[in-house]
């Protein structure tokens, strides 16, 4: 395995050998040893190749760099996933550019059944924060893995709210695992990895975040994702390519209208306005479009079925019953409990999936 991985480490250093020619590379041999083994004769042959991507294979001689990369990824419990691995995100083999090498420090499934790339600006508005929060928490129960960008904004936004509903998330990244960018995101990336998420990355350590980096860390975004829903953007930025890249793949993007007026919602309402993106206003929409309903309504049955209610719990539960959605105050009147007991047992309940708290102290069951 370790020799696998010196040769697979070493096919993304050579120079002019790029993800789609270590794609053509890796589909012509069957392991990245055998490309090194290989005469420059064969390799050159190999179409999109030629002799000077064959001569630049067989003069790689820098080992040192490979095997040190190695012990940093051993010392920190680093991932390698290869083109060939079958952890390694399948949806991303279907596009031409998918890196041929990924690190990865986490714990969560890349290949999930339903996965959401949820991107933004960096300086979102209170609009913006309420609609990825509400967006998230209401996805809860579909089962949907969150991956973003760990940026400020929207994509900070969406990790942590990932991670208060307790839904596993993703930060693709722009450098390598030996860092974390931007810094004040540290304590956020090892939430990450504790709760079930992870970081990802193409590129190896002592990697610094540079700016050609962000477009190829949103390839990534785009093409692991089943859906990219974009909350924000001004007409220009990041978001606005990992939406561009989603649709070069043929995934579905969504984009959240705002004001006309508002610079921060112009890129949004672009990709509307082409036809880039499918506008959305609520989250049933993007659970209705993607399929994801039944994924819905087996986790509701699953909660009926084995969360057990208290007695004061019950007591609720049988009043939120009678209504689509009751007041706080109307809770403490009919239940005949103490005002702190409905306060426990509704936080209890909230945090079991049983209700859902909504504008205005009123309350739902789920």
């Amino acid at each position: 395995m370790k020799n696998d991985l010196v040769y697979q480490l070493a096919l993304t250093q050579v120079p002019q050998i790029g993800p789609v020619h270590a794609k053509i590379l890796t589909a012509y041999f069957e392991t990245a040893a055998a490309i090194f083994k290989a005469s420059i004769s064969q390799l050159e042959k190999i179409e999109g190749i030629g002799a000077v991507r064959a001569a630049a294979i067989r003069k790689f001689t820098d080992f040192d760099s490979v095997e040190k990369e190695i012990d940093f990824m051993e010392k920190y419990k680093i991932r390698p996933l290869f083109l060939t691995d079958a952890d390694y995100p399948q949806r991303l083999l279907h596009c031409y550019d998918a890196p041929a090498l990924l690190f990865y420090r986490g714990e969560a499934n890349l290949n999930a059944s339903r996965i959401v790339a949820i991107v933004g600006t960096r300086s979102h508005t209170e609009y913006g924060k309420s609609i990825t929060e509400k967006l998230v928490k209401e996805l809860q129960d579909t089962d949907v893995l969150v991956i973003s960008g760990l940026a400020f904004g929207i994509d900070a936004l969406a990790h942590k709210a990932a991670l208060k509903h307790h839904l596993p998330t993703i930060g693709v990244l722009a450098h390598g695992l030996d860092i974390v960018y931007p810094s004040q995101h540290t304590q956020l990336a090892k939430e990450m990895i504790k709760q079930g998420g992870g970081l990802l990355t193409e590129f190896r350590s002592d990697t610094k975040p540079d700016k050609h980096n962000f477009p190829a860390r949103n390839r990534i975004v785009a093409g692991m994702s089943d859906a990219t829903v974009v909350i924000e953007t001004d007409i220009k930025g990041g978001s606005m390519i990992t939406a561009e890249l989603a649709n070069s793949y043929n995934k579905d993007v969504f984009a959240f209208p705002g004001k006309v007026t508002d610079s921060k919602s112009a890129g949004c309402n672009y990709l509307v306005r082409t036809n880039k993106a499918m506008l959305l206003t609520d989250t049933q929409e993007l659970i209705d479009m993607m399929g994801w309903a039944d994924a819905r309504q087996r986790a509701r049955k699953q909660q009926q079925l084995f969360v057990e209610l208290s007695p004061q719990e019950e007591t609720l539960a049988h009043i939120l019953r009678q209504k689509e959605a009751v007041h706080i105050d109307e809770l403490n009147m009919h239940s005949g409990l103490s005002s702190s007991m409905v306060a426990a047992a509704i936080l209890n309940m909230e945090l079991q999936g049983v209700i859902q708290s909504l504008p205005g102290k009123l309350y739902k069951l789920l």
